[in-house]
């Protein structure tokens, strides 16, 4: 029997066994809702979840931000008995959302990017239920983020669920997490150390002690370890179990070389009797970031090199599935990069898990952005969010810090806020570093995080791409834990200019597809050459909506990603980083949109992760230059009138690759 095989059945025979007792259930209420915006009463229109409203405008300036209401009728879900509790889990509504199941409210929830609970079984009914929910993502002075580059596209844009669990249960309501914790006090290559919190939610009244069973199954299918710990304290109105575990020799989550993973199931008893189970599936591994060496996962050297992403998507905005989520995965993957930073609020559920199977580190933050209102509102619910992000997402091994802003400024002193969401970080989660973007110097909130990071973008707003060294080293020389959270250019796929040796305007409408390669070439050299930098991460690996900006060819998007906003283009810039990061050999001619040249000379430029590179044009071999970095170059290449086919051919561990593309040059 293979170790796939033998790690379900086992897996199958455990729950086979709690199934008896009680199964959880959740029910995605995704379709049969009708929606109806305030300035278009009357108007209402039968979608489903996921959806937004912005779908069509996310990419104007005078895109909607006011309120509209959302309507779901349904039944009680066919397993909910009187022995049982249902709620209802909206995991990101944007951004203000009031709740309300036949008339009566159950709640409010602020901020649009974290997931909220509600208990519905006081006020369910067997047929003929309707919930509404009230949302608006007009700009509020108490909500984070008062400030961004980036479209706030409104609407109930991720899953929403109905749960069925038993009346005593692992918690639901705990900020909407899992209502279990675990945390990995200290791994090593011997021994893992973790403490598992349960937070139980105990509706009973006798009083039955309750203990917590934890059933333990190694990456390879094997059975570790069943321990079971009885007692309770009172924590945040829950009873919480703690109950410590340790693992000799742990199979480690060696991100992308081996993201191999435990299976943690839980069961909750009462009185010996199992009421409620969850299942886990976590990595264990540890890091450091050394100031002059930079990251170490389990021990080993691993320099983060990788890509911010955003959530939206062209003609969906926010309202995306897991198959957008999967491709963008797919994506990142392809080009080899090892992290990402899911910039600038917390991200799906979905896509964190992505991140944990393929072995990506993840910076995970919260929308603390430019600037905030001096307020204890605004306090109150920046740190909700922070506090929301870490429990929902505590049990995924790829978060390796919680981000606490991004390119804060103003007079509004923001570093006392900063002070208390640090402060709150490491009360919540003390395995994990806490970290910021900042992009100025001398501002006493950029002292305050483990380790920091700066946005900097020479060769496109400022200088040239080769001072990026400079950029480093000033920062370097303050003696703390350096990373780049962005860097990159701007570029459209269907501008070119071979001769470009400088910046264009950069909120005009030239962005030459040449300029973005060439800056990315300049800047991630330095980068590469200063192990101190202990991550970096590309602006952006996708376009994406920002309604404010009127720049390159496409109004209303941020064209500084690797990709397009639809997904169909990688740019030039893509296969650079491609031929640095990727392990899978690849070879790709630069500038091949170009397809209709005014010279008869010109420079043919190829990446390839390949030692070797061959070139030809119409048949007839190049004498090809090796630079650093997988960048070849035949210089002064003539073209002859009419159609010139390209073509590269490289190897690399026995594979052969080749890229063609034809330029067709215009003689008078």
């Amino acid at each position: 029997m293979t170790t796939t095989k033998r790690l379900i059945v086992l897996v199958a025979l455990i729950f086979a066994h709690v199934a008896l007792v009680h199964a959880r259930t959740s029910v995605r209420l995704d379709g049969q809702w009708t929606f109806e915006r305030a300035d278009k009463p009357g108007q209402w229109q039968s979608i489903t979840i996921p959806h937004t409203w912005n779908a069509q405008d996310g990419t104007t300036p005078d895109y909607y931000r006011g309120v509209a209401t959302y309507c779901c009728r349904f039944d009680a879900p066919a397993k909910a008995n009187v022995s049982d509790r249902t709620f209802v889990r909206f995991e990101g509504v944007s951004q203000d959302a009031t709740v309300w199941l036949n008339g009566k409210r159950l709640g409010r929830h602020q901020g649009a990017f974290t997931a909220f609970c509600f208990e519905l079984t006081h006020l369910l009914k067997a047929h003929g239920n309707e919930l509404r929910v009230e949302v608006t993502n007009a700009p509020d002075p108490m909500i984070a983020p008062l400030e961004g580059d980036f479209t706030i596209f409104g609407g109930i844009y991720r899953p929403v669920s109905l749960l069925v669990l038993p009346v005593t249960c692992f918690t639901p309501l705990d900020y909407a997490s899992s209502g279990v914790y675990i945390s990995q006090d200290k791994v090593s290559d011997s021994q893992a150390r973790l403490t598992i919190k349960a937070r139980v939610d105990n509706r009973q009244t006798d009083g039955a002690a309750l203990s917590l069973r934890t059933t333990v199954i190694d990456p390879h299918g094997q059975h570790v370890t069943t321990q079971t710990q009885s007692g309770a304290t009172v924590c945040n109105k829950f009873l919480e179990i703690s109950q410590p575990l340790a693992i000799d020799r742990p199979m480690l989550w060696n991100g992308l070389d081996n993201p191999q993973r435990y299976h943690f199931l839980f069961e909750l008893l009462q009185q010996g009797r199992v009421v409620d189970t969850l299942r886990v599936d976590m990595g264990l591994r540890y890091f450091t970031v050394d100031p002059d060496k930079g990251f170490f996962l389990n021990g080993r050297s691993y320099p983060l090199r990788g890509v911010n992403r955003h959530q939206d998507r062209q003609g969906m905005g926010w309202a995306i599935t897991e198959h957008e989520h999967d491709e963008d995965m797919a994506i990142i993957q392809e080009i080899g990069a090892n992290c990402i930073r899911l910039a600038h609020y917390p991200h799906s559920d979905y896509f964190y898990s992505l991140c944990d199977r393929a072995g990506m580190m993840v910076w995970a933050e919260i929308p603390y952005i430019g600037k905030g209102t001096r307020s204890v509102a605004f306090d109150a619910t920046t740190m909700q969010q922070l506090t929301e992000l870490i429990r929902q997402n505590y049990n995924h091994e790829s978060i390796f810090c919680w981000s606490l802003f991004n390119e804060l400024g103003g007079p509004d002193r923001p570093h006392e806020l900063v002070d208390m969401l640090n402060d709150l970080a490491h009360r919540e989660d003390a395995t994990r570093m806490t970290v910021a973007a900042a992009n100025n110097d001398g501002r006493p909130e950029n002292d305050m995080t483990d380790i920091m990071a700066y946005n900097t973008y020479p060769g496109w707003y400022w200088a040239d791409p080769g001072t990026m060294r400079w950029a480093i080293e000033w920062k370097l020389g303050k003696g703390r834990a350096i990373g780049i959270s962005e860097y990159g250019a701007g570029a459209s796929v269907n501008q070119h200019d071979q001769h470009v040796s400088r910046a264009p305007k950069t909120d005009g409408p030239w962005h030459p597809e040449e300029w973005q390669a060439t800056v990315h070439e300049g800047t991630y050299a330095q980068i590469v050459a200063h192990p101190a930098v202990w991550g970096s991460f590309v602006w952006n690996m996708f376009d994406f909506a920002s309604a404010g900006r009127h720049e390159g060819d496409t109004m209303g998007i941020n064209d500084k990603g690797l990709v397009t906003y639809d997904r169909k283009v990688r740019k030039d810039a893509f296969y650079f980083y491609q031929a640095n990061w990727s392990k899978q050999p690849m070879v790709y001619i630069t500038s091949r949109r170009h397809t209709h040249r005014n010279e008869p000379l010109t420079d043919i430029k190829v990446y390839s992760n390949s030692p070797i590179v061959s070139l030809t044009v119409n048949g007839q071999p190049m004498a090809v230059e090796k630079h650093d970095l997988g960048i070849f170059i035949a210089h002064n290449v003539s073209l002859h009138s009419g159609d010139n086919l390209i073509t590269a051919t490289a190897q690399r561990d026995g594979v052969t690759v080749t890229d063609q593309c034809t330029w067709t040059l215009k003689t008078k």
